[in-house]
């Protein structure tokens, strides 16, 4: 239904025409690529980016019985459970929250893949029943990750949110979102970007994998802890081209032929 900039474009445009002076969206859902004259200008710390399953018939997500059916709306949270589950079923489902989790208790599904985040953000981190580490189930890029946009030339803005800024969740995001611009990701193609502080280095973990999930590509790359921020969104990048060139751009190509 329009990809990430569905969630995103008018509100956009309402900040480029000069009706507003910011957003503020929920990384996950803005493109890798911004129109021309705006800019994310600060990030707050970053909320829990894991992913949260919700249990009706099983309390975690390997007490669940073959053929229980998971909802979910992530094509990279489905290829992932498949890979730790190939038993279960995975099953499309839409809508915010709160009508995701009715559908549950309504006995229409076994259980849920939710981000943390947004439960947490809402006040119901008591449903989940299991926080799943990202290295079982890796986050989409910028996942529990506040963004503000602004217009680029507007300084007065950008000097009044720069109490917002937080360091460590900068960093974390200048790798994922220039790993996201060069793989030219959507809400389409199955692809994740983490990047984390793991003993005073920055950790960021990727993978590509195809609409089916029978192939995977995933790659690692290990920082120092003071890496300037050139040298992160290189690191970004690199792990796209070591991904791309390892299969995920014939990956990407049949995704597009697909439509």
């Amino acid at each position: 239904m329009g990809g990430k900039g569905l969630f995103v474009k008018e509100i956009e445009d309402a900040i480029l025409r000069g009706e507003v002076d910011l957003a503020v969206h929920s990384l996950k859902d803005v493109p890798g690529v911004l129109p021309e004259g705006l800019a994310l200008v600060a990030f707050p710390p970053r909320e829990d980016p894991r992913d949260a399953f919700v249990g009706r018939t099983a309390p975690t997500l390997a007490a669940l019985p073959a053929g229980a059916r998971v909802g979910t709306s992530s094509l990279r949270r489905l290829v992932q459970l498949r890979a730790l589950r190939p038993d279960l079923e995975g099953v499309s489902v839409r809508g915010n929250v709160g009508t995701r989790l009715d559908k549950l208790d309504r006995g229409d599904l076994d259980a849920i893949l939710l981000a943390a985040a947004g439960l947490r953000r809402l006040g119901l981190e008591a449903r989940a029943t299991e926080w799943l580490p990202v290295e079982a189930m890796l986050p989409a890029v910028g996942q529990g990750v506040i963004a503000v946009e602004a217009r680029a030339d507007d300084r007065q803005t950008g000097a009044l949110l720069q109490a917002l800024r937080d360091p460590v969740t900068e960093r974390a995001v200048a790798v994922e979102r220039a790993f996201l611009r060069r793989m030219e990701g959507s809400c389409q193609v199955p692809l994740a970007a983490h990047a984390r502080e793991v003993g005073g280095r920055t950790r960021v973990d990727a993978f590509v994998a195809s609409l089916d999930g029978r192939r995977t590509i995933s790659a690692v790359r290990d920082l120092p802890g003071d890496a300037s921020f050139d040298a992160l969104e290189a690191a970004g990048c690199s792990l796209a081209e070591e991904l791309l060139g390892r299969g995920g751009a014939e990956i990407l190509a049949e995704i597009a032929a697909a439509g």
